[in-house]
Protein backbone atom coordinates (compact mmCIF):
# COMPACT_ATOMS: atom_id res chain seq x y z
CA UNK A 1 0.00 0.00 0.00
CA UNK A 2 1.40 3.35 -0.98
CA UNK A 3 0.48 6.80 -2.22
CA UNK A 4 1.59 6.64 -5.85
CA UNK A 5 -0.84 7.57 -8.58
CA UNK A 6 -3.50 5.25 -9.96
CA UNK A 7 -1.74 3.38 -12.77
CA UNK A 8 -4.46 3.17 -15.38
CA UNK A 9 -6.79 5.63 -17.12
CA UNK A 10 -9.68 3.19 -16.70
CA UNK A 11 -10.01 4.21 -13.06
CA UNK A 12 -11.94 7.29 -11.91
CA UNK A 13 -10.06 10.57 -11.52
CA UNK A 14 -10.58 13.62 -9.34
CA UNK A 15 -12.06 15.30 -12.44
CA UNK A 16 -14.67 12.53 -12.63
CA UNK A 17 -15.44 13.02 -8.94
CA UNK A 18 -15.81 16.77 -9.47
CA UNK A 19 -18.33 16.11 -12.25
CA UNK A 20 -20.22 13.79 -9.90
CA UNK A 21 -20.18 16.51 -7.25
CA UNK A 22 -21.79 19.04 -9.60
CA UNK A 23 -24.57 16.58 -10.40
CA UNK A 24 -25.28 15.96 -6.70
CA UNK A 25 -25.60 19.54 -5.49
CA UNK A 26 -29.39 19.45 -5.26
CA UNK A 27 -29.70 15.78 -4.29
CA UNK A 28 -27.62 15.24 -1.15
CA UNK A 29 -26.49 17.12 1.93
CA UNK A 30 -23.02 18.50 2.41
CA UNK A 31 -22.54 16.95 5.84
CA UNK A 32 -20.75 18.77 8.68
CA UNK A 33 -17.12 18.32 9.65
CA UNK A 34 -17.11 18.78 13.41
CA UNK A 35 -14.11 19.11 15.72
CA UNK A 36 -14.85 17.02 18.82
CA UNK A 37 -13.27 18.17 22.07
CA UNK A 38 -14.30 15.03 23.95
CA UNK A 39 -12.85 12.62 21.38
CA UNK A 40 -9.76 14.78 20.93
CA UNK A 41 -9.07 14.33 24.65
CA UNK A 42 -9.79 10.60 24.54
CA UNK A 43 -7.61 9.93 21.49
CA UNK A 44 -4.80 12.39 22.22
CA UNK A 45 -4.85 14.64 19.17
CA UNK A 46 -7.26 16.91 17.28
CA UNK A 47 -10.17 14.75 16.10
CA UNK A 48 -12.60 15.93 13.43
CA UNK A 49 -15.77 13.92 12.80
CA UNK A 50 -17.22 13.82 9.28
CA UNK A 51 -20.91 13.37 10.05
CA UNK A 52 -22.10 11.32 7.11
CA UNK A 53 -24.47 9.68 9.61
CA UNK A 54 -26.59 12.83 9.05
CA UNK A 55 -26.78 12.25 5.28
CA UNK A 56 -30.14 11.65 3.59
CA UNK A 57 -31.27 8.04 4.22
CA UNK A 58 -28.71 7.99 7.06
CA UNK A 59 -25.70 6.89 5.03
CA UNK A 60 -23.10 7.92 2.44
CA UNK A 61 -24.49 5.27 0.06
CA UNK A 62 -26.99 7.70 -1.42
CA UNK A 63 -24.12 9.64 -3.02
CA UNK A 64 -23.03 6.70 -5.15
CA UNK A 65 -26.62 5.78 -5.95
CA UNK A 66 -27.47 9.22 -7.35
CA UNK A 67 -24.21 9.39 -9.30
CA UNK A 68 -24.79 6.01 -10.92
CA UNK A 69 -28.39 6.83 -11.82
CA UNK A 70 -27.26 10.11 -13.40
CA UNK A 71 -24.99 8.11 -15.73
CA UNK A 72 -27.71 5.81 -17.09
CA UNK A 73 -28.97 6.03 -20.65
CA UNK A 74 -32.61 6.95 -21.28
CA UNK A 75 -33.30 3.30 -22.13
CA UNK A 76 -31.75 2.07 -18.87
CA UNK A 77 -33.71 4.64 -16.88
CA UNK A 78 -37.01 3.65 -18.46
CA UNK A 79 -36.35 -0.07 -17.92
CA UNK A 80 -35.52 0.29 -14.24
CA UNK A 81 -32.74 -0.74 -11.86
CA UNK A 82 -32.13 -3.53 -9.39
CA UNK A 83 -29.72 -4.23 -6.54
CA UNK A 84 -29.00 -6.82 -3.89
CA UNK A 85 -28.64 -5.34 -0.43
CA UNK A 86 -29.78 -5.81 3.15
CA UNK A 87 -28.91 -2.34 4.35
CA UNK A 88 -27.80 1.14 3.41
CA UNK A 89 -27.30 0.56 -0.31
CA UNK A 90 -30.90 -0.63 -0.53
CA UNK A 91 -32.23 2.51 1.12
CA UNK A 92 -29.90 4.86 -0.75
CA UNK A 93 -30.76 3.43 -4.15
CA UNK A 94 -34.48 3.27 -3.37
CA UNK A 95 -34.50 6.93 -2.31
CA UNK A 96 -32.43 8.11 -5.28
CA UNK A 97 -34.60 6.14 -7.71
CA UNK A 98 -37.77 7.69 -6.29
CA UNK A 99 -36.35 11.19 -6.81
CA UNK A 100 -35.28 10.33 -10.37
CA UNK A 101 -38.60 8.59 -11.19
CA UNK A 102 -36.88 5.30 -11.96
CA UNK A 103 -38.42 1.94 -11.12
CA UNK A 104 -36.33 0.24 -8.46
CA UNK A 105 -36.22 -3.36 -7.28
CA UNK A 106 -34.24 -4.42 -4.23
CA UNK A 107 -33.55 -8.09 -3.46
CA UNK A 108 -32.98 -8.67 0.25
CA UNK A 109 -32.28 -11.87 2.22
CA UNK A 110 -35.31 -13.38 3.94
CA UNK A 111 -33.72 -12.74 7.32
CA UNK A 112 -33.16 -9.02 6.65
CA UNK A 113 -34.14 -6.65 9.42
CA UNK A 114 -37.88 -5.87 9.21
CA UNK A 115 -37.06 -2.23 9.94
CA UNK A 116 -34.67 -2.06 6.97
CA UNK A 117 -37.19 -3.79 4.71
CA UNK A 118 -39.87 -1.32 5.76
CA UNK A 119 -37.52 1.66 5.26
CA UNK A 120 -36.61 0.48 1.76
CA UNK A 121 -40.25 0.03 0.82
CA UNK A 122 -41.08 3.46 2.23
CA UNK A 123 -38.90 5.00 -0.49
CA UNK A 124 -41.04 3.34 -3.14
CA UNK A 125 -38.91 0.35 -4.09
CA UNK A 126 -40.24 -3.10 -4.89
CA UNK A 127 -38.65 -5.37 -2.29
CA UNK A 128 -38.18 -9.07 -3.01
CA UNK A 129 -37.10 -11.32 -0.14
CA UNK A 130 -35.02 -14.19 -1.48
CA UNK A 131 -32.26 -16.39 -0.10
CA UNK A 132 -30.79 -16.85 3.34
CA UNK A 133 -27.80 -14.56 2.79
CA UNK A 134 -26.43 -11.86 0.51
CA UNK A 135 -24.86 -14.31 -1.97
CA UNK A 136 -28.21 -16.02 -2.55
CA UNK A 137 -29.90 -12.63 -2.94
CA UNK A 138 -27.25 -11.62 -5.46
CA UNK A 139 -27.91 -14.74 -7.55
CA UNK A 140 -31.62 -13.87 -7.61
CA UNK A 141 -30.78 -10.29 -8.53
CA UNK A 142 -28.79 -11.44 -11.57
CA UNK A 143 -31.63 -13.74 -12.63
CA UNK A 144 -34.32 -11.05 -12.32
CA UNK A 145 -32.14 -8.45 -14.04
CA UNK A 146 -31.71 -10.72 -17.07
CA UNK A 147 -35.37 -11.72 -17.15
CA UNK A 148 -36.75 -8.17 -16.79
CA UNK A 149 -33.88 -6.33 -18.52
CA UNK A 150 -33.03 -4.26 -15.47
CA UNK A 151 -29.72 -2.51 -14.82
CA UNK A 152 -27.85 -3.85 -11.81
CA UNK A 153 -26.49 -1.16 -9.49
CA UNK A 154 -23.60 -2.66 -7.54
CA UNK A 155 -23.01 -1.38 -4.02
CA UNK A 156 -19.30 -0.67 -4.50
CA UNK A 157 -17.64 -2.31 -7.52
CA UNK A 158 -18.66 0.39 -10.00
CA UNK A 159 -16.68 3.43 -11.16
CA UNK A 160 -19.67 5.80 -10.97
CA UNK A 161 -20.50 4.64 -7.45
CA UNK A 162 -16.86 5.20 -6.48
CA UNK A 163 -17.05 8.74 -7.91
CA UNK A 164 -20.17 9.46 -5.88
CA UNK A 165 -18.58 8.33 -2.64
CA UNK A 166 -15.46 10.31 -3.54
CA UNK A 167 -17.41 13.56 -3.27
CA UNK A 168 -16.91 13.24 0.49
CA UNK A 169 -13.20 13.70 -0.14
CA UNK A 170 -13.84 16.96 -1.97
CA UNK A 171 -15.87 18.23 0.99
CA UNK A 172 -13.05 17.36 3.38
CA UNK A 173 -10.57 19.30 1.25
CA UNK A 174 -12.89 22.32 1.27
CA UNK A 175 -13.68 22.30 4.97
CA UNK A 176 -10.24 21.77 6.52
CA UNK A 177 -7.22 23.63 5.20
CA UNK A 178 -4.75 21.02 6.36
CA UNK A 179 -5.08 17.63 7.99
CA UNK A 180 -2.75 14.73 8.51
CA UNK A 181 -4.80 11.54 8.44
CA UNK A 182 -8.19 10.13 7.57
CA UNK A 183 -9.59 7.00 9.20
CA UNK A 184 -12.53 5.46 7.34
CA UNK A 185 -14.42 2.16 7.32
CA UNK A 186 -13.83 -0.38 4.57
CA UNK A 187 -16.29 -3.05 3.52
CA UNK A 188 -16.39 -3.54 -0.23
CA UNK A 189 -14.14 -0.51 -0.68
CA UNK A 190 -16.20 1.98 -2.69
CA UNK A 191 -16.07 4.67 -0.01
CA UNK A 192 -12.33 4.31 0.63
CA UNK A 193 -11.48 4.18 -3.07
CA UNK A 194 -13.42 7.34 -3.91
CA UNK A 195 -12.10 9.38 -0.99
CA UNK A 196 -8.53 8.22 -1.62
CA UNK A 197 -8.65 9.33 -5.26
CA UNK A 198 -9.97 12.78 -4.34
CA UNK A 199 -7.69 13.45 -1.37
CA UNK A 200 -4.46 11.99 -2.74
CA UNK A 201 -4.82 14.01 -5.96
CA UNK A 202 -4.69 17.27 -3.99
CA UNK A 203 -2.78 16.32 -0.84
CA UNK A 204 -0.66 13.24 -1.50
CA UNK A 205 1.02 13.43 1.91
CA UNK A 206 -2.23 12.86 3.80
CA UNK A 207 -2.30 9.34 5.22
CA UNK A 208 -5.49 7.37 4.60
CA UNK A 209 -6.14 4.47 6.96
CA UNK A 210 -8.88 1.95 6.34
CA UNK A 211 -10.61 0.23 9.25
CA UNK A 212 -12.14 -3.23 8.94
CA UNK A 213 -13.85 -5.57 11.35
CA UNK A 214 -11.63 -8.30 12.78
CA UNK A 215 -14.28 -10.77 11.61
CA UNK A 216 -14.20 -9.66 7.95
CA UNK A 217 -10.71 -8.38 7.01
CA UNK A 218 -11.28 -9.21 3.33
CA UNK A 219 -9.62 -6.11 1.85
CA UNK A 220 -6.64 -6.30 4.23
CA UNK A 221 -6.14 -9.99 3.42
CA UNK A 222 -6.48 -9.32 -0.32
CA UNK A 223 -3.83 -6.60 -0.29
CA UNK A 224 -1.51 -8.62 1.93
CA UNK A 225 -1.70 -11.63 -0.40
CA UNK A 226 -1.74 -9.65 -3.63
CA UNK A 227 -5.03 -11.01 -4.95
CA UNK A 228 -8.73 -11.00 -4.05
CA UNK A 229 -9.50 -13.08 -0.97
CA UNK A 230 -12.81 -14.34 0.40
CA UNK A 231 -13.69 -14.54 4.09
CA UNK A 232 -16.07 -17.49 4.40
CA UNK A 233 -17.25 -17.10 7.97
CA UNK A 234 -17.36 -14.63 10.80
CA UNK A 235 -19.72 -12.47 12.81
CA UNK A 236 -19.75 -8.78 13.62
CA UNK A 237 -22.43 -6.30 14.62
CA UNK A 238 -20.91 -4.01 11.96
CA UNK A 239 -22.87 -5.61 9.14
CA UNK A 240 -22.22 -2.62 6.88
CA UNK A 241 -18.57 -3.69 6.54
CA UNK A 242 -19.06 -7.46 6.81
CA UNK A 243 -18.16 -8.00 3.14
CA UNK A 244 -16.81 -11.43 2.27
CA UNK A 245 -14.84 -10.30 -0.75
CA UNK A 246 -14.01 -6.78 -2.01
CA UNK A 247 -14.60 -5.63 -5.57
CA UNK A 248 -11.91 -5.99 -8.21
CA UNK A 249 -12.10 -2.27 -9.07
CA UNK A 250 -11.96 -1.09 -5.47
CA UNK A 251 -9.18 -3.54 -4.64
CA UNK A 252 -7.01 -2.18 -7.45
CA UNK A 253 -7.53 1.44 -6.38
CA UNK A 254 -7.10 0.83 -2.67
CA UNK A 255 -3.97 -1.28 -3.11
CA UNK A 256 -2.37 1.77 -4.75
CA UNK A 257 -3.68 4.60 -2.61
CA UNK A 258 -4.47 3.44 0.93
CA UNK A 259 -1.56 3.73 3.36
CA UNK A 260 -2.69 1.05 5.80
CA UNK A 261 -5.65 -1.07 6.89
CA UNK A 262 -6.21 -1.79 10.58
CA UNK A 263 -8.74 -3.96 12.42
CA UNK A 264 -11.24 -3.26 15.19
CA UNK A 265 -13.37 -5.55 17.37
CA UNK A 266 -17.04 -5.37 18.30
CA UNK A 267 -16.38 -4.41 21.93
CA UNK A 268 -14.52 -1.28 20.83
CA UNK A 269 -17.33 -0.43 18.42
CA UNK A 270 -19.99 -0.77 21.13
CA UNK A 271 -18.03 1.44 23.54
CA UNK A 272 -17.64 4.12 20.87
CA UNK A 273 -21.29 4.00 19.84
CA UNK A 274 -22.21 4.47 23.48
CA UNK A 275 -19.83 7.43 23.87
CA UNK A 276 -21.12 9.02 20.67
CA UNK A 277 -24.68 8.85 21.98
CA UNK A 278 -23.91 10.01 25.50
CA UNK A 279 -21.23 12.64 24.89
CA UNK A 280 -21.76 13.82 21.28
CA UNK A 281 -25.54 13.19 21.02
CA UNK A 282 -24.99 11.25 17.79
CA UNK A 283 -26.60 7.93 16.84
CA UNK A 284 -24.09 6.07 14.67
CA UNK A 285 -24.41 2.54 13.33
CA UNK A 286 -21.69 -0.04 14.10
CA UNK A 287 -19.95 0.16 10.71
CA UNK A 288 -20.18 3.94 10.84
CA UNK A 289 -18.44 4.04 14.21
CA UNK A 290 -15.63 1.63 13.28
CA UNK A 291 -13.02 4.23 12.31
CA UNK A 292 -13.47 6.28 15.48
CA UNK A 293 -13.62 3.08 17.55
CA UNK A 294 -10.14 2.15 16.37
CA UNK A 295 -8.80 5.55 17.41
CA UNK A 296 -10.55 5.50 20.80
CA UNK A 297 -9.34 2.00 21.64
CA UNK A 298 -5.76 2.50 20.43
CA UNK A 299 -5.05 6.17 21.00
CA UNK A 300 -2.84 8.29 18.78
CA UNK A 301 0.87 8.72 19.34
CA UNK A 302 1.41 11.96 17.42
CA UNK A 303 0.18 15.01 19.32
CA UNK A 304 -1.04 18.17 17.61
CA UNK A 305 -2.02 16.45 14.38
CA UNK A 306 -5.39 16.84 12.71
CA UNK A 307 -7.14 13.52 12.22
CA UNK A 308 -10.48 12.96 10.51
CA UNK A 309 -12.70 10.02 11.48
CA UNK A 310 -15.51 9.32 9.05
CA UNK A 311 -18.84 8.38 10.68
CA UNK A 312 -20.31 6.77 7.59
CA UNK A 313 -23.87 5.95 8.67
CA UNK A 314 -26.51 6.22 11.35
CA UNK A 315 -29.01 3.46 10.58
CA UNK A 316 -29.20 1.36 13.74
CA UNK A 317 -31.75 -1.33 14.46
CA UNK A 318 -33.64 -0.21 17.58
CA UNK A 319 -33.30 -3.57 19.28
CA UNK A 320 -29.55 -3.51 18.72
CA UNK A 321 -29.43 0.06 20.01
CA UNK A 322 -30.94 -1.08 23.31
CA UNK A 323 -28.24 -3.76 23.61
CA UNK A 324 -25.54 -1.22 22.79
CA UNK A 325 -26.71 1.04 25.62
CA UNK A 326 -26.80 -1.83 28.13
CA UNK A 327 -23.46 -3.33 27.07
CA UNK A 328 -21.90 0.11 26.75
CA UNK A 329 -22.77 0.85 30.37
CA UNK A 330 -21.19 -2.44 31.43
CA UNK A 331 -18.06 -1.99 29.31
CA UNK A 332 -17.60 1.53 30.67
CA UNK A 333 -17.89 0.33 34.27
CA UNK A 334 -21.24 2.04 34.75
CA UNK A 335 -23.49 -1.00 35.09
CA UNK A 336 -23.01 -3.92 37.48
CA UNK A 337 -25.12 -7.06 37.46
CA UNK A 338 -25.04 -9.38 40.48
CA UNK A 339 -26.80 -12.57 41.57
CA UNK A 340 -27.77 -13.15 45.21
CA UNK A 341 -29.44 -16.20 46.73
CA UNK A 342 -31.53 -15.26 49.78
CA UNK A 343 -33.93 -16.96 52.21
CA UNK A 344 -37.40 -16.74 50.67
CA UNK A 345 -38.97 -14.73 53.48
CA UNK A 346 -40.12 -11.14 54.04
CA UNK A 347 -37.36 -8.59 54.62
CA UNK A 348 -34.51 -10.74 53.23
CA UNK A 349 -33.97 -8.45 50.30
CA UNK A 350 -34.33 -5.25 52.35
CA UNK A 351 -30.93 -5.59 54.02
CA UNK A 352 -29.30 -5.89 50.60
CA UNK A 353 -31.21 -2.90 49.24
CA UNK A 354 -30.28 -0.79 52.27
CA UNK A 355 -26.63 -1.65 51.78
CA UNK A 356 -26.81 -0.64 48.14
CA UNK A 357 -28.64 2.60 48.99
CA UNK A 358 -25.92 3.57 51.49
CA UNK A 359 -23.56 4.10 48.54
CA UNK A 360 -26.15 5.94 46.39
CA UNK A 361 -26.20 3.13 43.84
CA UNK A 362 -29.27 3.11 41.63
CA UNK A 363 -31.14 -0.19 41.23
CA UNK A 364 -32.14 -0.36 37.56
CA UNK A 365 -33.76 -3.79 37.47
CA UNK A 366 -34.74 -6.55 39.92
CA UNK A 367 -35.53 -10.10 38.81
CA UNK A 368 -36.63 -12.89 41.21
CA UNK A 369 -36.06 -16.56 40.40
CA UNK A 370 -37.60 -19.27 42.59
CA UNK A 371 -38.08 -22.05 40.03
CA UNK A 372 -34.70 -22.73 38.39
CA UNK A 373 -33.07 -26.05 39.23
CA UNK A 374 -30.06 -24.33 40.80
CA UNK A 375 -32.26 -22.48 43.31
CA UNK A 376 -32.64 -24.46 46.56
CA UNK A 377 -36.11 -24.91 48.05
CA UNK A 378 -36.93 -22.19 50.54
CA UNK A 379 -34.64 -19.66 48.87
CA UNK A 380 -34.97 -17.17 46.05
CA UNK A 381 -32.42 -16.07 43.49
CA UNK A 382 -32.31 -12.33 42.87
CA UNK A 383 -30.66 -10.69 39.89
CA UNK A 384 -29.88 -7.01 40.40
CA UNK A 385 -28.82 -4.57 37.68
CA UNK A 386 -27.12 -1.63 39.34
CA UNK A 387 -26.03 1.73 37.95
CA UNK A 388 -22.71 2.98 39.35
CA UNK A 389 -20.62 6.06 38.62
CA UNK A 390 -17.43 4.32 37.58
CA UNK A 391 -15.08 1.44 38.39
CA UNK A 392 -14.09 2.79 41.80
CA UNK A 393 -17.74 3.20 42.78
CA UNK A 394 -18.34 -0.41 41.75
CA UNK A 395 -15.36 -1.59 43.80
CA UNK A 396 -16.62 0.22 46.91
CA UNK A 397 -20.02 -1.43 46.54
CA UNK A 398 -18.50 -4.90 46.17
CA UNK A 399 -16.36 -4.40 49.25
CA UNK A 400 -19.35 -3.19 51.28
CA UNK A 401 -21.46 -6.20 50.28
CA UNK A 402 -18.64 -8.52 51.38
CA UNK A 403 -18.23 -6.68 54.68
CA UNK A 404 -21.95 -7.16 55.36
CA UNK A 405 -21.60 -10.91 54.78
CA UNK A 406 -23.87 -10.86 51.73
CA UNK A 407 -23.10 -13.74 49.40
CA UNK A 408 -23.28 -12.70 45.76
CA UNK A 409 -21.82 -13.37 42.35
CA UNK A 410 -20.86 -10.71 39.82
CA UNK A 411 -22.21 -11.48 36.34
CA UNK A 412 -20.14 -10.36 33.36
Amino acid sequence: MNSVGIPSSKYPTIEDISIARSSLDMSIRKTPLHKSDIFSRLVGTDIFLKLECLQKTGSFKVRGAFTKLNSLTSQERSSGVIAASAGNHAQGLAYASSKEYIRCTIVMPRNASPAKVAATRSYGARVILSGENYDASWDETVRIAKEERLTIIHAFNDSQVVCGQGTIGLELLEDLNDFDRIYLPIGGGGLAAGIAIAVKAKRPNVKIIGVQSEAFPSMKESITKGELQTINSGYTIADGISVKSPGELTYEIISQLIDDIVLVDDTSIVKTMFLLMERAKLVVEPAGAASLAYLVSNGYERRNEKVIALLSGGNVDMYLLGQVVAKGLMYMGRMLKIFIQLPDKPGALKSVVDCIADLSVNIVEVEHDRLSSNISAGTAGVYLSLEVEDGSHEERLINLLRQQGIKFRVLR
